[in-house]
């Protein structure tokens, strides 16, 4: 029997799941945390980004559409290895791998940033022209830290392994080694303020390759907008700007996979996590909508 006044499907945007094999997207929730060195939490990220995506409206008027309509599968949680965060990395490819052989774009919801390591790869295994855009306030370019090399502070380290050409965007933390050795390769969030929106789109481009997977760090906004993350930092971008370079740079490159990450809910504050959900909506929208 189906109740007359349910509540939405427990899944990303809240929608009827459509048959996996009609689906064009693919949401891996990933509730890991392990290896955070602040504030730990972002374990409860991918649940409270589903939860706060079912309230929602689906209709976007800036998309004339909705995303929704593009086939949305949520597949059930991945339980991280209890054993190492490399073998959970591991995992991570794995599923993502056969979400790619499945013939869907995979949507990751972390948890931490480590998580990106393991669909990165994935992604690169497939696809070798190919870039990496890495939206952060922290560099992650860490060969090891607290005793590993599958910290998220190390995330962009592994990611250059997988994949040589990456670009990151909102940095606005970075250890000096990292910032001899990669400082050519990031915008600055220093430097953004002295360009318009469109030069940084501009800057991307040039940058990058025509196919991306992309790895987004909440606290790349400001903690004013933001708060919810475990490593906050000042100065931040703002939604309206980082949608704003998303849907300029989307528009121009094929996105091949993304992950949502670093999401660290504070009770009793709703806003964030809504942020985060409609950045997510925002983000597919841009890619794919339309352009069928």
């Amino acid at each position: 029997m189906k109740l007359l006044s349910a509540m939405p499907p427990y899944n990303l945007f809240g929608v009827e799941n459509p048959d996996f094999k009609d689906a064009k997207i693919a949401v891996l929730p990933i509730p890991y945390d392990s290896t955070v060195t602040y504030k730990s939490g972002a374990r409860e990220g991918p649940h409270a980004i589903i939860d706060a995506s079912r309230n929602m409206e689906l209709y976007s008027e800036e998309l004339k559409g909705d995303t929704t309509s593009l086939g949305i599968y949520t597949l059930e949680e991945l339980a991280p290895s209890s054993n190492s965060p490399e073998e959970t990395v591991n995992m991570i490819q794995k599923e993502v791998s056969n979400i790619l052989d499945a013939g869907k774009v995979p949507l990751v919801l972390g948890g931490e940033h480590t998580v990106a390591i393991g669909s990165i790869r994935a992604v690169a295994e497939r696809e070798k022209n190919m870039s990496v855009l890495h939206f952060d306030a922290h560099s992650d370019h860490r060969d090891s830290y607290m005793f590993s090399r599958y910290n998220h502070a190390c995330v962009m380290a592994r990611a250059r392994e997988a994949c040589p050409s990456c670009f990151s965007v909102g940095i606005r933390s970075i250890d000096q080694e990292g910032a001899e050795k990669y400082g050519k390769d990031i915008l600055y969030r220093k430097d953004m303020h002295n360009m318009n929106l469109d030069k940084v789109i501009e800057t991307i481009l040039e940058r990058t390759k025509e196919n991306i997977y992309l790895t987004i760090d909440l606290d790349v906004l400001d903690p004013r907008e933001m708060p919810s993350v475990g490593t906050p930092e000042p100065d931040g971008l703002g939604f309206y700007e980082l949608t704003y370079i998303l849907k300029g740079v989307l528009a121009k490159r094929k996105l091949l996979g993304m992950d949502l990450n670093e999401l660290c809910p504070i009770p009793g504050m709703i806003a964030p996590n809504y942020l985060a959900a409609k950045l997510a909506y925002l983000t597919l929208g841009y890619a794919f909508l339309n352009r069928e």
